[in-house]
């Protein structure tokens, strides 16, 4: 594995209040991108942000934007998602039935591709279309809702995905997202993450958020020397 190791912040642990600050907060403490779990109480049971929210954040932090479609029928929301100014367009592969089509026009929306797989989603799924994705999210909770404990068996399949990367020679980031935390940050990139997102980890942290941001990265590159 090579490469940085990033952390992209999630909005849903925010004071949804105070977006603005949050997403200023963390830009402040030096992250490049963050995450949008955009949620439509089908695909799983809660409904968060939609496209208005990516093209504000897009607009006043200039951050790179990762838009999580955790939503049924994602091929028809892409070019919305896109107009609004995501940088990255994540979909699942669960509700994705033409998923080589949909990751394909994804960058033909000159967007970056990512694919993602839920806790009981073997990752052999992605097998056909791994080539198409610039970025593959492994889900280490059940989506839906911030807040869960990380499941140690999705570790597993972080080094089966980052064995799948590697050996065709791809680019692909590998993210993981779901119980992220100083403790299990090392675990991820050891396994071979190089993207983590954490959401109560750097918004719940009573250290603020600058703290927790500069405490989640030292720890996710401690695993990258084990």
């Amino acid at each position: 594995m090579t490469g940085e190791i990033h952390i992209s912040p999630s909005i849903l642990a925010a004071d949804p209040l105070h977006l603005g600050d949050a997403v200023a907060a963390v830009r402040d403490a030096g992250v490049t991108r963050l995450q949008v779990d955009v949620m439509d109480g089908r695909f799983v049971p809660n409904i968060t942000y939609g496209p208005a929210v990516v093209k504000a954040i897009k607009e006043a932090s200039g951050l790179m934007v990762e838009a999580h479609l955790m939503i049924v029928e994602p091929e028809r929301y892409v070019p919305v998602f896109a107009e609004a100014g995501a940088d990255v367009i994540i979909v699942h592969q669960e509700v994705s039935p033409h998923l080589y089509r949909t990751l394909q026009h994804i960058r033909d929306q000159g967007k970056r591709s990512g694919v993602a797989i839920n806790p009981g989603t073997p990752a052999f799924m992605l097998d056909d279309v791994l080539g198409l994705a610039d970025l593959v999210l492994v889900m280490t909770v059940n989506p839906g809702f911030g807040g869960q404990q990380f499941i140690p068996e999705m570790l597993a399949k972080v080094r089966t995905v980052r064995d799948m990367v590697d050996r065709r020679g791809l680019a692909a980031e590998l993210e993981v997202d779901g119980g992220i935390d100083e403790e299990t940050a090392p675990e991820v990139t050891a396994a071979g993450a190089t993207v983590l997102v954490a959401g109560t980890a750097v918004y719940d942290n009573p250290s603020g958020v600058s703290a927790a941001v500069t405490s989640l990265r030292r720890a996710a590159l401690s695993g990258t020397n084990v």
